[in-house]
């Protein structure tokens, strides 16, 4: 019997992960991560580590396997907080639910895992893995999951052909309400429980004051930029070279405060993101505002009336070589290389036609339609038909 360590979390899916796997004569053992002890910045309700892992031993009990919690939060700490804290005061938006997955559930986790004999760890994700053999070599895909409106491929956009190796998603191949179904069927505790929500482990954070803890508030000037601004009718100039046209395509409006109207005060630049519309506080406009960029420098944030402000989109973005990762390496592209693949830049966006081009420092992903809000510090993720081939960091 193969035996897999299930990464149990409290919820339903992981729940039903761990009865396939039992179902399908695997020795199974249920792990609980707890990754989380500052309840200063949590909205308290929303998640409750101890409901979430009482919930994780009733389900292990009800399912008759082995349990025990594991406590990562010094890793946790480390590299998903940490990392947060210093990307958000280089005013970029980082993803900690992808760098959770990548750094914990699929490093850490995993090694714990396999120093308790296990031969795969599992998780309750909306994906799924094959293997194909190429050239003599096996390797491992990563697909969308089959519930569309679930799938979590692009969480897992970071991981390795070693993390891939090692890990099975017993629900991938099912839609949302049969997973439900099947829970209730087992009678498991989780059955109807809420998907949770927010940050990876932690639940709904309030971003600023969990920010603050690090990132001191300084008010700075909001600025309104008029959507009739000389600089959004730039004309596309004669290119020397496809390089410099590339970098003209994705490279951001250049803004100063000359630019527009000082409409309201903020308490730091380095809390706002691209493409956001609550907490600016500024009211009395026809339509709503839109952060439309960020500077921490100055500590101003730009913005702009409504979400077709054409401050908000462009169609092309940067990956520099050290935060390129390729699932499949066998696909890399060389300087000079091309590839049309399909794309996205935040979870839930559907996939977009782009093309890949690879140069010296590394790719730029141009989109057929121009995107809204391509923010510094986010993932795109790029794919083949149903396979997930790698992801960046927007930079």
């Amino acid at each position: 019997m193969k035996r897999v360590i299930v990464g149990l979390s409290g919820g339903v899916d992981s729940s039903v992960a761990a009865y396939l796997l039992k179902k399908q004569g695997y020795e199974v053992i249920g792990l609980f991560m707890k990754n989380w002890h500052d309840d200063s910045v949590t909205i308290s309700d929303e998640c409750p580590w101890l409901d979430d892992s009482n919930d994780a031993l009733l389900v292990a009990e009800k399912l008759g396997i082995p349990f025990q919690t594991v406590d990562l939060s010094k890793e946790y700490k480390e590299r998903i907080v940490d990392y947060m804290f210093n990307e958000y005061e280089k005013g970029r938006t980082p993803n900690p639910d992808v760098l959770c997955n990548r750094e914990i559930k699929f490093d850490v986790f995993l090694k714990i895992a396999l120093s308790l004999g296990a031969d795969y760890v599992a998780t309750g994700h909306y994906c799924r893995k094959d293997t194909i053999e190429k050239d003599g070599e096996k390797i491992h895909r990563l697909l969308e999951g089959k519930d569309p409106n679930k799938d979590q491929s692009y969480f897992l956009c970071q991981l390795s052909q070693e993390q891939l190796a090692k890990t099975l998603f017993p629900v991938g191949e099912l839609l949302k309400p049969e997973v439900r179904e099947i829970a209730k069927a087992q009678d498991l505790v989780t059955a109807d429980k809420k998907d949770s929500q927010g940050l990876c482990f932690i639940g709904k954070v309030r971003l600023p004051e969990f920010l603050q803890q690090k990132l001191k508030p300084k008010q700075g000037n909001i600025i309104e930029i008029s959507s009739f601004e000389e600089k959004y009718k730039r004309i596309e100039p004669k290119f020397a070279s496809k390089k410099e046209k590339l970098e003209f395509l994705s490279s951001k409006y250049p803004y100063d405060v000359k630019d527009g109207k000082i409409v309201g005060k903020h308490q730091g630049a380095h809390y706002y993101t691209k493409g956001q519309r609550k907490g600016l506080g500024v009211g009395g406009t026809p339509e709503p505002l839109f952060v439309i960029e960020t500077d921490v420098k100055t500590n101003t944030i730009y913005t702009g009336q409504g979400k077709l402000h054409p401050g908000l989109y462009r169609k092309a973005l940067f990956i520099s070589n050290e935060e390129l990762h390729w699932v499949r390496k066998d696909l890399k592209l060389d300087v000079d290389q091309e590839l049309e693949v399909m794309a996205r830049i935040r979870y839930r966006q559907s996939l977009e036609k782009a093309r890949l081009y690879m140069v010296e420092s590394g790719m730029y992903v141009v989109f057929e339609n121009e995107q809204s809000a391509i923010t510094e510090g986010q993932f795109v993720a790029w794919y083949i038909e149903e396979e997930l081939v790698g992801s960046g960091v927007i930079s």
